[in-house]
């Protein structure tokens, strides 16, 4: 016998997942229903769920990113990645 299982998520989570499933191969249904068969066979929830915590440079990269994103800091443009390799040695010479 089986039955319905409705869930709300964001729209945009579930496009997300979708297309992840889509190129695995599995539609949304059958990739929820491994999780709950893994669960149950495991269980438990079959990954570690936590807290990450990140050093001070990651974050420090994390909040730029995020920056750069909302339009605080300006995005960098490269015509070519010889023009970036170029830039990122000059970074490298001034940090030693």
């Amino acid at each position: 016998m089986q039955t319905n299982i409705n869930i709300r998520v964001d729209s945009q989570l579930k496009e997300q997942a979708q297309d992840l499933f889509d190129h695995l191969g599995l539609d949304l249904t059958t990739a929820i229903r491994i999780f709950l068969n893994r669960s149950v066979s495991y269980g438990g929830i079959p990954f570690e769920v936590c807290d990450p915590q990140y050093n001070a440079e990651t974050l420090a990269a994390m909040k730029e990113s995020e920056d750069i994103l909302s339009g605080k800091l300006p995005s960098k443009g490269y015509a070519s990645a010889q023009e970036l390799f170029a830039e990122l040695d000059r970074e490298m010479e001034e940090e030693c």
